[in-house]
């Protein structure tokens, strides 16, 4: 299965070791389409390419993704927009939030109908959401 992981880049890279874990634990299950923004080298400047570039190639890979797994802790306008997007055509979404005093999920991811959210404290608890996920699409 082909998969795209959504996570903050320009919105912070605060959790990019968060991120790499995620992906290295896809990487073993699907095809990860987008573990470019799991590198630890990307910075919140995201990539040196025109935004017309970044918006064609990642939405050309949200539109070949059998599903999305996105990291939702950091606050993401693109983010939000790829989940939209996802959500619009019809792909199994899972969002993932790890919990934390300081804010909350935002209504629009947690209240949508069309995206599984899933609360954890560890990346254990994570993977293991990421695990049901995936097994309850190939079934």
């Amino acid at each position: 299965m082909l998969f795209y992981f959504a996570c903050s880049i320009r919105g912070g890279r605060e959790d990019a070791q968060t991120y790499a874990a995620l992906v290295d634990y896809m990487k073993n299950k699907v095809i990860v389409l987008s573990e470019i923004f799991a590198d630890g080298n990307l910075t919140p400047q995201g990539m040196n390419k025109p935004s017309r570039d970044i918006w064609q190639t990642d939405t050309n890979w949200v539109k070949k993704a059998d599903g999305i797994i996105a990291e939702v802790t950091n606050p993401s306008l693109g983010v939000g927009y790829e989940i939209a997007l996802a959500e619009s055509l019809g792909k199994p979404i899972l969002a993932l939030y790890r919990q934390n005093d300081e804010r909350k999920l935002s209504a629009m991811i947690d209240g949508a109908p069309g995206v599984e959210v899933f609360n954890y404290q560890e990346t254990t608890q994570a993977k293991e959401a990421i695990d049901r996920f995936l097994n309850k699409l190939e079934s």
